[in-house]
């Protein structure tokens, strides 16, 4: 079985839904958890989770991390030798998204609130980037915190991106498109 659908089975989408979803979790549709943010279609995160293609021991920085979902997957698929750096700016999605993966006993995965500028600087550079929201252009500032080699991947209007950092300033970018998130805040 391929990392994602191992954590796609080992990491239940339903522990990361609000209470009155819970019952909807097995929908392959995005769901509200609040302040006008969604968890994703379960479709949406093994596609961007392919894409991304994290390895055990990587370290990886996940943008949006909203109610921790994703950010619990990742932490399976790094494994115990990798380590997830979650960043969100809803301050109440923060904990939540904390709190969920505590209660799972997730260690490899630490929760910021998310500042001005986008990503995580001081713990960069990262092997992977995800970011859950559409940007409107692709943040410089994360480009520059993605390791050599590295890839990022993120909704851009209705597509995702999937961008691979092959040197110091040259990328390769495939689109996939088809897709609607929330804004990027």
């Amino acid at each position: 079985m391929d990392r994602v659908k191992e954590a796609l089975r080992m990491v239940p989408r339903a522990d990361f839904v609000v209470p009155q979803f819970r019952e909807q979790a097995d929908v392959d549709a995005p769901l509200p958890i609040g302040f006008g943010q969604t968890i994703s279609q379960p479709t949406t995160v093994r596609l961007m989770l392919s894409w991304l293609d994290p390895m055990p021991g990587d370290v990886v920085l996940d943008v949006g991390s909203g109610s921790g979902w994703t950010t619990a997957l990742l932490a399976h698929i790094v494994g115990p030798q990798g380590t997830v750096y979650a960043v969100e700016r809803i301050p109440e999605l923060v904990k939540f998204g904390r709190d969920n993966c505590r209660r799972l006993g997730i260690e490899n995965a630490l929760f910021f609130q998310a500042r001005q500028e986008y990503g995580l600087r001081e713990h960069a550079p990262y092997a992977r980037i995800l970011v859950s929201a559409s940007a409107r252009e692709l943040p410089v500032e994360l480009l520059e915190q993605l390791a050599i080699p590295a890839k990022l991947v993120i909704p851009m209007q209705y597509d995702i991106l999937e961008v691979t950092k092959t040197a110091e300033d040259e990328y390769r970018t495939r689109t996939h498109p088809g897709f609607a998130f929330v804004p990027l805040v």
